[in-house]
């Protein structure tokens, strides 16, 4: 029998005992590997299994890597759900760039002593900016242990490179379990996607196959108004059929320093299907197919005053998820003081439905009327839309709904480039006084939602040199998990797979996972090894679409005809919605301990509030306009400023001084 045949046959062996995502390189006997020698040759029942594993893969030389995942399917009649997983996940051309790595033995065997003796090591780099190949060897972290089937599990201590092959390699480091393995596999090239993207935006072609001609690649303004003569904002959320309207007032602080407010739309290609999916493409070739166009609605916060010579520089802000373009209102009044214009677009699927509108009050007593252009719709076809309704693919059980937001993320990204590129075309504000936008490259910050899109934006845009995420973490997957406002739609997506995967606990599962760091777990919960897999498979999934995937490719490995991007990150201890420890994970992907900066707000009259919002709550006095202001002269300097907001006070740390106080949750959970 072959290495892959037999691996295959471990594999489904493995599954029908429930282990969803298994090891599955066969290995018999001390020092030998399932690549190199027939483990199946005389008969002989494998010592120890590995997983990932190139032989679990096919060759396909339209792919960057030569390969593409071949995993083998379950019993589709008893797991669909997982059925389902697996055939996004054979479309990707390698494995996870942090893999739920499996080790399973004949025996029960010492969990912490085996994750000693692995070792996992670049054989070939052909990652982005290519310098992956000369890292040191990498070893397993946040372990555990299935002791009914001898399997330890763990994942890298590091972030792997993209399109990279691995060496996997299982040495004894007890004398009672001298067992030797080792096999290779390559990783998915997660960045690529939303590169070529880019690529097919800065050479024309992703315009001309949305029917978008030069000529309509600019901003089209719908409305401009005096600042000083504008007495109230509001907005009209169209909530479909069934939800009807319903209009609110916009908060907004930027008023003293801002000369004018305009609202309009842009014109952008759009690479989404009706279900927020970007069909896979391959690798190596020109990327995802455009489908049609957006018309993407803006919010423009334009300084009082003459413009400066060349016109304003521009700033893109990201709002948060649930949130609007309408918080730019919120952000931008310390950006207009140091003569800045702000600019803002909605995340796909949000601002409600298409009959929103901005309501703009003037002292003439009249009040204008404008198109939101919002990009919600009613995704579900019940009636109503919701504040994030087409931000994600169908939830469970539609086979695409462990793409999640990932397509929409990069959906947005691309929007945001197209705004880049619309912005330095050269505009003039009508109606402005002959304000206009500088044609030089455009800064970059977001706020929450919009810091984890701002990071895939700073990796992938050469036009974005200057990039502030502010309490962005990843993986998404991880960041849904720990949060206290996002775990819910955990277990909804748990609850509702086919067979469900509830299992009791804290909102009505729990997974056993440890934290970075944290001593292995021996005794997992019941139920919990099987959600430990579908969480790790659905951010395989995801990867081409998170966070941390492109934090690499803002310093470490610039992508071709990219230069390193000057990073400030900003981040709030006791997070409880982009909980601390995904924080972490994005700095130890990039390397960008050195440029963050914590706010603790433990150290505030705040501490019991969660403390995420607070570059936008004026009610955290010691974080808002600190925050603002060390973005803002962040922004000007083109990076090269940077500054402690409070000085020498305990308040803000500039730079965190110890990484590991981010791996912790730091607020209390149910038990």
């Amino acid at each position: 029998m072959t290495p892959v045949r037999h691996a295959r046959r471990l594999w489904l062996a493995v599954l029908a005992a429930a282990v969803v995502v298994a090891p599955s390189t066969a290995l018999a006997g001390p020092a030998v590997a399932g690549a190199e020698a027939d483990a199946g040759s005389g008969g002989a029942e494998a010592q120890v299994t590995l997983f990932p594993t190139d032989q679990l893969t096919v060759r396909d030389p339209s792919q960057l890597t030569g390969r593409r995942v071949a995993l083998p399917m379950p019993d589709c009649a008893v797991a669909p759900t997982d059925c389902q997983d697996i055939a996004l996940i054979n479309q990707l051309d390698g494995f996870d760039l942090d893999p739920q790595v499996s080790l399973r033995f004949r025996g029960p065997v010492d969990p912490a002593a085996v994750a000693a003796g692995v070792q996992i090591s670049a054989v070939t780099g052909r990652g982005a900016g290519g310098q992956h190949s000369d890292r040191p060897q990498i070893g397993l972290n946040r372990i555990v242990y299935d002791a009914a089937t001898s399997t330890v599990y763990g994942h890298p201590t590091q972030q792997l490179a993209p399109h990279t092959t691995y060496r996997l390699t299982v040495r004894p480091t007890d004398p009672g379990h001298p067992l030797s393995a080792a096999t290779t596999f390559t990783t998915e090239s997660a960045p690529t996607g939303l590169l070529q993207m880019r690529r097919q935006l800065d050479d024309g072609s992703a315009y001309a196959a949305a029917g978008i001609p030069p000529q309509d690649r600019g901003l089209n303004f719908d409305g401009v108004f005096p600042a000083d003569q504008v007495t109230g904002l509001s907005y009209t959320a169209d909530k479909g059929n069934v939800g009807g309207t319903g209009t609110a007032p916009v908060p907004n602080t930027s008023v003293t320093n801002a000369g004018y407010y305009a609202f309009g739309s842009l014109r952008t290609p759009s690479w989404l299907t009706q279900d927020v999916a970007t069909p896979q493409t391959s690798t190596s070739g020109r990327g995802p197919v455009v489908r049609g166009a957006n018309q993407v609605g803006f919010a423009m916060i334009v300084p009082a005053g003459p413009a400066p010579v060349g016109g304003w520089p521009v700033a893109v802000f990201g709002h948060g998820l649930t949130r609007s373009k309408m918080d730019l209102f919120l952000s931008a009044d310390i950006n207009a003081k140091a003569g800045i214009a702000t600019v803002a677009i909605d995340v796909v699927g949000h601002g409600y439905g298409p009959g929103s509108t901005i309501n703009v009050s003037t002292l003439d007593g009249t009040t204008a009327t404008l198109p939101a252009h919002a990009r919600g719709f009613d995704q579900d076809a019940n009636g109503a839309i919701g504040d994030t309704e087409g931000a994600f693919t169908p939830s469970q059980p539609s086979r695409l709904a462990s793409i999640s937001s990932r397509d929409g993320l990069r959906q947005t990204v691309a929007d945001i480039m197209s705004l880049v590129r619309a912005t330095r075309s050269g505009v003039e504000v009508p109606g402005a006084g002959g304000a206009h936008l500088s044609t030089a490259p455009v800064s970059y910050y977001g706020q929450s939602f919009g810091g984890i899109y701002g990071l895939m934006l700073g990796g992938t845009d050469p036009q974005v040199p200057v990039v502030a995420p502010n309490v962005a973490g990843g993986p998404v997957v991880e960041v849904a998990r720990l949060s206290v406002s996002f775990r819910p739609l955990v277990a909804n997506d748990l609850g509702h797979r086919q067979p469900s995967l509830l299992n009791g606990g804290y909102d009505g599962f729990t997974e056993s996972l440890p934290l970075y760091g944290d001593p292995p777990v021996t005794r997992p919960a019941a139920g919990a090894i099987a959600i430990q897999q579908v969480l790790a498979r659905e951010t395989w999934i995801q990867r081409s679409g998170s966070p941390e995937t492109f934090a690499p490719l803002l310093r470490l490995s610039p992508p071709r005809g990219s230069e390193p991007k000057q990073v400030l990150m900003q981040n709030a201890y006791g997070d409880q919605t982009v909980p601390n420890p995904t924080t972490a994970t994005v700095l130890r992907a990039g390397h960008l301990q050195d440029v963050e900066s914590l706010y603790r707000n433990d150290k505030t009259p705040n501490a019991g509030t969660n403390p995420h919002g607070f570059l936008l709550d004026p009610t955290f006095g010691l974080g808002n306009l600190p925050g603002q202001q060390e973005i803002v002269t962040f922004l000007v300097s083109g990076g090269r400023t940077r500054i402690d907001p409070d000085g020498p006070l305990p308040v803000w740390e500039v730079p965190v001084t110890d990484l590991a106080v981010l791996e912790r949750l730091n607020f209390s959970i149910p038990p």
